[in-house]
């Protein structure tokens, strides 16, 4: 069973609702790793706040692979669904790497 922890900083409030989407958006996203990995952290932060701004939003993404160290990528955008994709689809790529480095391709 795969682990999914959110963490967000003091601007984001850490719903359930909040926590919902970014499981399924992970679970979408890199549901086919699932067996191989044993935990998936989520940072979610807004770097500024109430000011707003362009690509204030990030999302960081830590990956723990069974038996080897953990992977991570983040990505910033302009809303946190965006920043959130993009740090799925940087991770999914990283994942791909190591599992296909793992195999001795």
């Amino acid at each position: 069973m795969l682990q999914i922890q959110l963490n967000t900083d003091n601007h984001i409030d850490g719903t359930d609702a909040l926590e919902s989407r970014v499981t399924a958006m992970l679970e979408q996203s890199l549901g086919r790793f699932s067996s191989r990995l044993s935990r998936i952290e989520v940072f979610l932060s807004d770097s500024n706040s109430t000011k707003g701004g362009p690509n204030d939003k990030r999302c960081a993404l830590e990956a723990r692979l069974e038996n080897d160290d953990p992977l991570g990528a983040s990505h910033e955008d302009q809303d946190m669904e965006k920043a959130i994709r993009g740090a799925c689809d940087k991770l999914k790529t990283v994942l791909d790497t190591r599992i296909e480095k793992q195999r001795g391709y």
